[in-house]
């Protein structure tokens, strides 16, 4: 079944915690359409159509990322793995991104903290996936990626739990490799799951350096949800066309890349059934260690692994 999400302020939130209701409640293996704001909490459908600005349903004091969720999904239950397949994206036709003018360890350390903050308005032509910014009388010219950049399912812990920083459950991981035709598996710990979605980004390099992406609505969002019963996973992992992907968090970055590689360790033993020794020397040949994102206080890495590149 599908099933249509419209953009609605009664469906957005800025925070995550078990205890929120949920919007829809889907069966596994429902697919969803959605539109997302940007990260500023606006929509805008068209150049010729004023933005509307929304607000949390869950009125926090300091809302993080607009996400749409959460959606409770039956058969989820704790101990088992949601799947996120991102069937289609199409981002809107405006996005932004900032540099520079507040405090931030790689702001500081690049000496632009106490610059005057830069935003670059970016014109998203999604029919051709090129962008195009002016600086000064200059053009520049991208071509676009887009992803979401935060999926997740709500912690166990109690409270509310901030939207910034990724964690074993998902969130706002900011990996530019999730595109369309990438499943996303995230370890459900509670009841329903309860995802959420958000955070739509254009074009992004790893690290995300200056703290944003080109920042972008997403006009159509299409994924589908899938619990699984027999996969057993403590952090999230993805599948995309090219390459499977595991994920460490942490505030150090070097304890972040530790966890992605052990991730991806464990995967290449429980893929070819061998000693975690021989599956780290296969892994030293074909995995990529990849900086997602240095700025959300959390560091990202992700391990790569090529499809095909190891054969046996």
């Amino acid at each position: 079944m599908i099933h249509k999400i419209e953009l609605q302020q009664q469906f957005l939130h800025g925070s995550f915690s078990k205890e929120y209701q949920p919007i829809i409640t889907v069966n596994s293996g429902d697919s969803l359409h959605l539109t997302t704001p940007d990260i500023q909490w606006g929509y805008s459908p068209a150049r010729n159509v004023e933005r509307t600005v929304y607000t949390s349903r869950e009125k926090e004091e300091r809302p993080g990322h607009s996400i749409v969720g959460p959606i409770a999904v039956k058969e989820a239950k704790p101990g088992m793995v949601l799947e996120v397949r991102v069937n289609e994206l199409v981002p809107g036709w405006y996005g932004r991104n900032w540099s520079g003018g507040n405090k931030s360890w790689q702001n500081e350390k690049l000496g632009i903290t106490e610059s005057k903050q830069v935003q670059l308005d970016w014109a998203l032509e999604p029919e051709t996936m090129t962008g195009t910014c002016t600086i000064g009388e200059r053009k520049f010219h991208v071509g676009l990626q887009p992803f979401m950049g935060l999926m997740g399912v709500a912690p166990a812990s109690e409270g509310v739990h901030p939207t910034a920083p990724p964690r074993s459950v998902g969130g706002n991981i900011d990996c530019k490799e999730l595109i369309r035709g990438t499943s996303l598996f995230l370890p459900i710990e509670v009841e329903g799951a309860l995802f959420s979605i958000g955070d739509g980004h254009a074009l992004q390099g790893d690290g995300e350096v200056s703290g944003t992406a080109i920042e972008c609505p997403m006009d159509y969002v299409d994924i589908t949800l899938i619990v699984h019963e027999d996969m057993n996973i403590n952090m999230p992992r993805a599948k995309t066309p090219t390459d499977w992907i595991t994920f460490g968090f942490h505030e150090d970055l070097n304890e972040a890349t530790a966890i992605a590689l052990d991730e991806m360790v464990q995967f290449i033993q429980s893929q070819y059934h061998i000693e975690k020794t021989e599956a780290t020397a296969l892994a030293s040949v074909a995995v990529d260690l990849r900086i997602t994102q240095v700025v959300n206080g959390v560091k990202g890495v992700h391990a790569v692994l090529p499809h095909g590149a190891i054969r046996g």
